[in-house]
């Protein structure tokens, strides 16, 4: 199994949870500027365009261009407080021949004050109509860092429902 997980602003994966994703398969995680990069969904699928992907996670920005490209690579994701309503640094999104992708886990912080829950939410009932299988876990007391735990336990239980 092939995952692509696409890191958040000024961020990247810890290899502490390189060390739970690797349970599960190869990982792939490239090193994003989004800062100079207001491209970067689509260097992200150019870059990555000779690997078959099995899934696709990320975090905060990284969620956000990973709500896209797994419409590309058309396989499910897994995002943790997707920026997917506001964005601190202009992004493009580009044109897909998929709107969707089978199914995405959208978690969200009650907490977040960096990517607020109410606007993702607001965001996903906005465009209903092009989502898939779509499952929302909405984490009391979560803010916009992912500890460990958290992460290990969302990680599993995604795929436990594929």
């Amino acid at each position: 199994m092939n995952i692509l997980y696409i890191h958040g602003l000024n961020s990247s994966l810890s290899p502490e949870k390189r060390l739970i994703l690797e349970q599960y398969g190869k990982v792939v995680a490239p090193s994003i500027d989004y800062e100079n990069a207001p491209n970067s969904i689509s260097e992200i699928i150019t870059s990555c365009s000779d690997i078959t992907f099995n899934v696709v996670m990320g975090s905060s920005m990284g969620g956000f261009a990973g709500y896209y490209v797994s419409n590309h690579f058309q396989c499910p994701a897994l995002l943790f407080n997707p920026a997917l309503a506001k964005r601190p640094v202009e992004q493009h999104i580009p044109e897909f021949a998929h709107q969707t992708s089978p199914v995405k886990h959208i978690v969200l912080g009650t907490e977040d004050d960096v990517v607020s829950a109410k606007d993702s939410l607001q965001f996903i009932a906005d465009t209903v109509d092009l989502q898939p299988n779509i499952y929302i876990h909405l984490r009391n007391h979560l803010a916009h860092r992912i500890p460990i735990a958290v992460f290990k336990a969302e990680v599993e239980a995604f795929f436990n429902q594929l």
